[in-house]
């Protein structure tokens, strides 16, 4: 499941107001934030709730630690009503898989995911124990060939009705249709990059 993504975007501030039709309201250390091509889980990254008239953003842990100690980076989404709960929108550019090492390899093979009419767009998370996790549900057609789940993704326009639940869950936490998502080789390097 996904335990990497990247969000590296430039100008986050105005995007964030301009989607969200909020004013944008950075909490401690958030706007100190540079981007960063890979976010791990248990480390510090923004996420974007919807408090009073204002998106405030925080820099929070990701991943709760279970009774086991492990960290819980991932959460199944389905038959559960999120409505209680603390729900946040987590932004990004870009999102990792990984599968079978390639012939030749001894590393997993990474596949890099990106929103095709998206530059910036959410994944649907909760905070648990002052850490957040991203939401899961069944796998879309662009990410069943690679993962037999898949992060709950939203568009830009749609991170509003995760937080205020405008629309049935069951609809926002659903798979990405077919051909929300480009995707290419990001380890190793495909044929033609190592002659780019």
């Amino acid at each position: 499941m996904c335990n990497l993504y990247s969000l590296k975007t430039g100008d986050l501030f105005a995007t964030w107001n301009k989607v969200l039709k909020l004013p944008v309201v950075w909490e401690g250390q958030a706007s100190n934030f540079e981007p960063r091509p890979e976010i791990k889980m248990t480390e510090t990254a923004p996420i974007v709730r919807h408090i009073g008239d204002q998106a405030v953003v925080s820099m929070t842990q990701w991943a709760w630690k279970a009774p086991s100690g492990k960290p819980v980076f991932n959460y199944v989404s389905e038959n559960r009503d999120f409505a209680k709960n603390d729900r946040v929108l987590i932004p990004a550019d870009a999102f990792y898989e990984f599968t079978a090492p390639q012939p030749g390899q001894k590393r997993k093979t990474r596949w890099k995911f990106t929103m095709a009419d998206n530059p910036l767009f959410w994944i649907a998370g909760i905070v648990k124990s002052g850490c957040w996790t991203m939401l899961t549900t069944e796998p879309g057609p662009d990410i069943a060939p690679y993962h037999d789940r898949q992060i709950v993704l939203l568009s830009a326009e749609q991170g509003r009705d995760w937080l205020d639940l405008s629309r049935p869950q069951a609809e926002i936490l659903a798979p990405a249709p077919a051909s929300t998502l480009n995707v290419e080789r990001d380890f190793p390097p495909a044929p033609a990059d190592l002659f780019a």
